[in-house]
């Protein structure tokens, strides 16, 4: 395995090729995440060169936290994503370290139940059931219609424009915020915002702050555009102005990734004045902000605070990012992004030139759908996920006898809990336990949280399957 001849397949000085062979062992899974590496004695030994150049390479691999070294113990392969840095890549093969995090034998155990059970509690679906969907009807509108939008691609590629007027209605009456349209640009989902963002905005290298834990973790897009994902502790509030102001010091932060509202997958709302207080150190420290606000229109009550940071944002210091999958179902991709004028075309014009705009159908049902139903099928959704949120809460404290903690959901689609655990081992066995009674969940350590956690998402709870 470490030996002078597997140098010979890479190209350039002796320590590029050091780094080139343990990216290829990362690659091919000979290395796994939390794997030992030899001492760098023994390696130079092995592959027949000097110490400097085994300390020069792992230097360069612990830069770019694909190595943690932890003194007193040795070099470890990293098994998180947290500072990680991979080579940006807009190209087919993708960087060795998406193929790092497999799937654990509790993932493959929960694709093999998914395959095989009819009748399962898929707790860990994020995404809406389908009987919550409502039903759309297109609007009266012929195929000879739909072909003249289609090729009116190259001038709608900013979006149809009788949506983007319900879409400014939409802000205006669920949060009091006047929008113009010429600053609003439908997307795809939010995904195609994140990806158009990282493409546009930032450059490989750029460090990042996310919540922690965040679902922003287990995206691939931020390692496939070469960034740094560094996390930003939270309370009951979401993000600490404290923990913010730290890690943004230390590493020199140029954007921070937020979900403030219903944060998945935590469930906490951020409150008006912490987002205030947050938008405040940003502007002074001239970080962008970009805000994903997926669940803000499922709040079970009044009181939430579910005003967006983009509502007290007077200097086009954050980028908001709205999206409809919660809503309708992430079937019909239709989402938008609210940020100055500049920006939407710049970011309009590179999705041109790599997909050629977007499709007029779902942006059709998307306006349908605002136009007519959001209004009564969110006050209804409200009331179903309420419901199945209470139920959750009922089955947990009687499967656990009271011994676990969680934060009550005051809306959005996820309870958050922390088992009754202290090792990686006893997690499993509790999560292999729900497991043989067909229950599904989502592990903590899937958002870049500790051992313990899990994310229950309760639309998908059913009270039948659980006895």
């Amino acid at each position: 395995m470490w030996n002078k001849q597997k140098l010979a397949a890479f190209d350039g000085a002796l320590f590029k090729k050091v780094v080139q062979l343990i990216e290829n062992y990362i690659e091919q899974g000979v290395l796994i995440a939390g794997e030992r590496l030899p001492s760098e004695r023994e390696l130079a030994k092995n592959l027949h060169v000097n110490r400097s150049t085994i300390v020069h390479a792992l230097d360069i691999l612990t830069e770019r936290n694909v190595l943690v070294r932890k003194q007193g113990s040795g070099t470890f392969i990293n098994d998180q994503k947290w500072g990680l840095q991979a080579y940006s890549t807009i190209n087919w093969r993708l960087p060795a370290h998406f193929y790092q995090n497999r799937k654990s034998v509790y993932q493959q155990k929960v694709f093999q139940t998914r395959q095989q059970m009819a009748n399962i509690c898929d707790l860990a679906n994020g995404d809406l059931p389908t009987h919550m969907m409502p039903k759309l009807m297109l609007p009266n509108i012929t195929s000879h219609e739909m072909v003249a939008y289609e090729k009116q691609s190259d001038t709608l590629q900013l979006g149809l424009p009788t949506l983007k007027v319900q879409i400014a209605n939409y802000m205006l009456n669920q949060f009091g915020m006047m929008v113009d349209t010429d600053q609003i640009l439908i997307t795809s989902g939010t995904q195609q915002s994140l990806f158009l963002i990282t493409q546009g905005l930032l450059k490989p290298g750029d460090a990042i702050g996310i919540e922690s834990p965040s679902y922003f973790y287990s995206l691939p897009l931020f390692q496939a555009a070469g960034l740094r994902l560094y996390g930003i502790e939270c309370d009951a509030e979401g993000i600490t102005l404290e923990s913010l102001q730290k890690v943004s010091l230390e590493r020199q932060i140029k954007w921070l990734f937020l979900n403030p509202i219903f944060q998945n997958p935590t469930g906490c709302v951020m409150s008006n004045h912490r987002k205030k207080q947050i938008l405040a150190f940003c502007r002074k420290q001239c970080i962008g902000i970009v805000e994903d606000d997926a669940y803000s229109g499922l709040a079970f009550d009044q009181k939430s605070h579910i005003d967006p940071i983009k509502k007290y944002d007077t200097s086009n210091q954050v980028i908001y990012l709205g999206s409809l999958s919660k809503y309708i179902g992430r079937n019909i991709r239709i989402g938008w992004m609210i940020a100055p004028k500049e920006i939407i075309e710049k970011l309009a014009n590179i999705r041109h030139h790599i997909d050629s705009g977007l499709s007029i159908l779902p942006q059709l049902l998307a306006e349908e759908y605002l136009t007519h139903h959001y209004q009564s099928h969110q006050e209804w959704l409200r009331q179903q996920l309420k419901q199945k949120a209470n139920q959750l809460i009922d089955w947990l404290d009687d499967y656990f006898k009271g011994d676990i903690n969680y934060q009550i959901p005051t809306g959005g689609f996820h309870l958050y809990a922390h088992l009754p655990v202290s090792s990686q081992a006893q997690e499993l066995a509790i999560l292999n336990q729900l497991l043989a009674k067909h229950i599904i969940v989502s592990q903590g350590t899937d958002f870049g949280d500790r051992v313990g956690a899990i994310r229950l998402s309760y639309g998908h709870f059913a009270k039948d399957l659980m006895r």
